[in-house]
């Protein structure tokens, strides 16, 4: 029996053959979204904007699934008439407005144009304000509501993008039957559902990003929504009572789309989750295991038994029941950006193309420690983990007129690994166990120089998914698991995972230089980030010359 995964990332959609028995990946294709800047909506006005097209993700996941089996076609055991399931991720929050028939606003004539109509990508962070007022609303009325997802309410989260359109574009709103995230609506579609009502909704995204937990009844309650807004407590009703986790199934494969696909009708198709959800279990996490799903941003996923009490942690992405795997809480907390970072940089101030990723990699490499004498802060698209505070930007201290561009670009990565080790100080200081730390996506398999920058600056462990699509690769496995090819997640993931045999250990004369900049980077963290203010910075620059000088020795 085969599977396909769909991973919706935030350029591009991959589909994944893959075989049930052992996880082999028998066929691969990406499909590009077209419209935009690399698929994504800007406007030069306000750089908090980032919209996506809905009409990409229907032709991306026709194209690529029929390349993706036509790929696994050139395999003798394979036949199209083998596949069982489908599984779908997708980045989130990441809502669409749609009307009573299941389709999205963006497709009809009368908001040709018109971004607000569009999907509002995960990286959109034009709902500042609404998130602001949704921490200060719910922290005088519900204050459990923020306590279950770090304290703070984010702009990248699904009420404050739905109350942000009402406030910035009341028409669109006015249109909208309903709002789908993503993972939701792609499911959704390929089983032929045709109104949102009837939508198979996941817990992790209702649970991470809309503030629905089964202690309070689902969703925020019409009381406290009619307190932000009037108008989005009557849009309640029409959005759903209840989610699931991914022991459940979406649907079943529509003819429509069966035909598109070439598959056969009526085969499983599972709840979607968050792209990093399902690539955590791609990755093979269990309790103990951190998975980081480094790509754009980074994600980092991990799991507690259900069976257990789970500390409120402050300032992390949220702590949900169901949400990754089945009889787990799943704990999720993430850096804004980390590959955007490099890609910033390198493309952007640089000029460069994407081999010069590999050069700046290289020239970096042969740089010590300390031996550039700088320090940067990782918030070129705000903070998600551990200060939730989309106002702060990048910072790159340190710089004389002889720095050179392979110095920026090792201290960009250190920014992201100081980043990194703040999460996981975080999350074990409140009782989540972390014993080994697996990364997934393609900076992970392809810069060995940040992974072991990562190790040297955390102290831990570094390892690599076996898989370079685990995302793809653990919607399939939600899939595999739908279908009954494997009897749950446990079983599936012990035949369907494993990792690469590279090993990324701490190297005790880098972190002794790596902890003497840590404790300057979580000065400048606490100062610009508001978690002091008595601090006295007078000493940072100074003390990074005298690292320079000592490393370039």
């Amino acid at each position: 029996m085969f599977t396909i995964g769909l991973d919706y990332g935030s350029n591009s959609v991959r589909a994944l053959v893959v075989r049930c028995a052992d996880g082999a990946e028998l066929g691969t294709a990406v499909f590009d979204y077209p419209s935009g800047h690399e698929g994504i909506f800007l406007d030069p006005s306000d750089h908090n904007l980032a919209r996506q097209s809905p009409g990409d993700w229907l032709l991306g996941a026709e194209t690529a699934i029929c390349q993706a089996l036509a790929q696994a076609a050139a395999f003798p055991d394979f036949s199209a008439a083998k596949v069982v399931g489908i599984g779908v991720d997708g980045t989130g929050s990441s809502p669409i407005p749609v009307n009573g028939m299941n389709q999205p606003l963006a497709m009809d004539s009368q908001f040709a144009g018109n971004l607000n109509a569009q999907c509002w990508l995960w990286k959109d962070h034009t709902a500042i304000e609404e998130a602001a007022r949704i921490t200060e609303i719910a922290g005088r009325l519900r204050p459990h509501y923020l306590a279950k997802i770090g304290g703070t309410y984010s702009s990248e989260w699904f009420w404050a993008k739905l109350w942000h359109c009402l406030n910035a574009d009341p028409a669109v709103f006015a249109a909208a039957h309903s709002w789908v995230e993503l993972a939701d609506f792609i499911p959704a579609v390929l089983a032929g559902v045709k109104r949102p009502e009837d939508i198979v909704r996941g817990i992790c995204m209702a649970g991470h990003k809309a503030m629905y937990a089964e202690d309070w009844g689902g969703l925020p309650d019409e009381e406290f929504l009619g307190a932000l807004d009037p108008q989005l407590a009557a849009l309640r009703p029409r959005l759903y009572q209840d989610a699931v986790d991914a022991s459940a199934r979406a649907g079943s494969l529509c003819p429509e789309w069966a035909d598109k696909l070439g598959l056969p009708a009526g085969i499983a198709i599972a709840v979607g989750e968050m792209d990093v959800h399902y690539g955590a279990i791609g990755c093979g996490v269990d309790e103990g295991t951190l998975v980081k799903v480094i790509g754009t941003s980074t994600c980092d996923c991990a799991v507690v038994s259900a069976t257990r009490e789970v500390a409120d942690i402050p300032g992390i992405c949220g702590i949900v029941k169901g949400a990754i795997l089945p009889g787990f809480y799943g704990v999720e907390a993430g850096q804004s950006a980390v590959g955007d970072i490099f890609k910033w940089f390198v493309e952007g101030v640089c000029g460069g193309d994407p081999a010069l990723h590999a050069t700046l990699s290289e020239q970096a490499a042969e740089l010590k420690p300390g031996q550039s004498g700088l320090l940067a802060l990782d918030w070129n698209n705000g903070n998600r983990t551990i200060l939730v505070d989309q106002r702060l930007t990048g910072l790159l201290l340190g710089q004389t007129l002889h720095t050179s561009r392979a110095e920026i670009y090792r201290a960009l990565i250190e920014a992201t690994a100081f980043g990194a080790r703040a999460i996981v100080e975080r999350l074990v200081e409140y009782g989540v166990p972390v014993k080994r730390i697996v990364c997934s996506g393609g900076i992970a398999a392809k810069n060995p120089l940040l992974m072991q920058i990562y190790a040297d600056v955390t102290g831990c462990e570094m390892r690599v998914s076996r898989s370079d699509q685990s995302c793809a690769l653990g919607a399939a496995i939600g899939a595999a698991v739908c279908a009954g090819a494997h009897p749950d997640f446990a079983s599936a993931q012990a035949a369907m995972t494993g990792l690469k045999e590279i090993i990324y250990q701490p190297i005790a004369a880098n972190q002794e230089i790596y902890q003497k900049l840590h404790s300057l980077y979580r000065e400048l963290h606490d100062s610009f980030g508001g978690v002091t203010t008595s601090a006295d910075l007078g000493h940072v620059m100074k003390d990074l010359l005298a690292l320079k000088i000592q490393q370039s020795h």
